[in-house]
């Protein structure tokens, strides 16, 4: 299960998010499993049936004056209720001071507490964003990532085969890389959004010539820092046998992280141009997308044909008679 750890997230958005700890920095040893936030008011008022535990618990300017409105003794009984769960992290907004008791109880109990200086809405627009990133399910695929026409074609095959070269070649007819070699790809909702990772950048192995920069050479009009993984271009030597797809009427697909992903296999051979060929799996995605499929509407007219050519058979063969 994905995960982040409290003491990550303050070093990350510290400056973003202006937080600061109340808590000490030694407290936040603890790990966040969600993404989702919650604002503490129903908890506060006695009903935690649905208390979210693994997420940031938020407690705002409506929070802290429901809790000034309480007797000191009903005060104290309401955050005793709510710090008997497992809270990974409680965050105050709009630089709010602490209700009385929250800091030595929160303590006791292990559960770091920040505050911030933002608004409430606007911080948990912001937190969610980075907590949805983090903890998106996520793999590495061997492969190379271009976006093609604005279009992300993924190109996957065995290693040497000429994945790089390819998209060298798509660099220079004005296209962009994203990764290559090892591309990163996560899941947000069912969009799959690949990078590339830490280590490699915007690095290329062209065997032969060793490791490039492709920013760089090109230029940053050249890489982009991610882009959604929309097709799989799999690159594959001819053999003569296999039984590749001459119509596209067949509308092949793989499964990444559960989301399918139409892919498109080429046979590859030496002379062969599998640059345009790329290009042309880009356009004819945007066509599909926009409700254009090429490959159905010639099947359509052939059947078409087909019957008129019939029905002036028939129509021929009762006039002979």
């Amino acid at each position: 299960m994905p995960q982040v750890a409290s003491s990550s997230l303050f070093n990350a958005k510290k400056d973003d998010l202006q937080l600061e700890t109340l808590t000490g920095v030694e407290s936040l040893d603890t790990l966040l499993f969600s993404s989702e936030v919650n604002r503490l008011g129903l908890c506060l008022a006695g009903y935690t049936g649905e208390f979210l535990e693994g997420g940031v618990q938020i407690l705002g300017q409506t929070e802290a004056a429901y809790l000034e409105r309480l007797s000191a003794e009903s005060a104290q009984g309401a955050l005793h209720e709510i710090l008997q769960y497992k809270i990974p992290l409680l965050v105050l907004t709009r630089a709010l001071d602490p209700p009385e008791g929250l800091l030595e109880l929160a303590k006791e109990r292990g559960v770091p507490v920040l505050r911030t200086k933002m608004a409430t809405g606007e911080f948990i627009r912001r937190l969610c964003a980075y907590l949805e990133y983090m903890l998106s399910p996520r793999v590495s695929k061997h492969g190379t990532l271009v976006d093609v026409y604005g279009v992300g074609l993924l190109y996957t095959g065995r290693a040497a085969i000429g994945k790089s070269e390819c998209a060298l070649d798509l660099i220079e007819r004005g296209h962009r890389l994203v990764a290559d070699d090892i591309v990163t790809i996560f899941r947000k909702g069912q969009v799959l959004i690949g990078q590339a990772n830490e280590l490699t950048g915007y690095h290329m192995e062209i065997r032969g010539v060793g490791i490039i920069n492709i920013e760089t050479l090109f230029g940053v009009r050249a890489v982009r820092l991610q882009k959604r993984v929309e097709v799989v271009v799999n690159l594959a030597e001819w053999d003569g046998q296999g039984d590749y797809e001459r119509l596209g009427m067949e509308y092949e697909t793989t499964t990444i992280l559960g989301v399918e992903v139409p892919r498109v296999t080429i046979p590859i051979f030496p002379g062969k141009n599998i640059t345009v060929i790329g290009e042309v799996v880009a356009m004819n995605h945007i066509l599909r997308v926009c409700g254009c499929n090429p490959a159905a509407e010639f099947g359509s007219r052939l059947v078409q044909l087909l019957r008129q050519k019939r029905s002036a058979g028939s129509y021929l063969e009762e006039d002979e008679e």
